[in-house]
């Protein structure tokens, strides 16, 4: 079979901004011929599954701008710069819904949106966790919903949560805490 490779030649920047920045590529194409690609250019994220003892996992509701609309999700957030994944979760997890993890298990990595964007998302079970907290960005305003883990699988079913992220990592804890 022949390799679908495609080999960037030139790389532009058509937008910088604090979180992402959107790309123009001219790539050779497999036939030889030339295209053009935009992407974003993304620095990572992270979500995690924050599991209580008693078998309910912590939710946040929030207002989502780009679908005009609340939404409930897990937590997650994007990767700073120098920081590892697992950094990242443990953090996320203390500044959206007021806990520290003292066990955190990578469940695994995904790419959410691979026709636009480069972003790799790591995703975590959390368990072990110790009441601390909420530290949530000045323009963050979130809800935290403890759900029954069961419940919060038939809310996708149903389509309660709606979250592709969400929706995987509640997915693969499932699969995680059944073994």
């Amino acid at each position: 079979m022949e390799s679908l490779f495609e080999k960037k030649l030139k790389s532009e920047i058509i937008f910088q901004g604090e979180l992402i920045d959107l790309r123009r590529d001219e790539v050779l194409l497999p036939d030889g011929n030339i295209g053009l690609r935009e992407y974003i250019n993304h620095p990572g994220a992270v979500c995690c599954v924050p599991l209580l003892p008693d078998g309910r996992v912590l939710f946040i509701k929030q207002y989502r701008y780009a679908i005009n609309s609340e939404i409930i999700e897990l937590p997650a957030g994007k990767i700073d710069k120098n920081e590892s994944p697992e950094c990242a979760a443990r953090r996320e997890i203390e500044e959206e819904i007021g806990y520290k993890t003292k066990e955190l298990t990578l469940l695994t990595k995904i790419y959410p949106a691979v026709g636009f964007a480069n972003e790799i998302m790591w995703i975590y079970l959390s368990q072990s966790l110790e009441k601390s907290i909420p530290r949530t960005d000045e323009d963050e305003f979130i809800i935290v919903l403890p759900l029954n883990f069961e419940k919060a699988m038939s809310m996708i079913w149903n389509g309660q949560i709606r979250d592709a992220k969400s929706i995987i990592a509640l997915q693969w804890a499932n699969r995680f805490l059944k073994k």
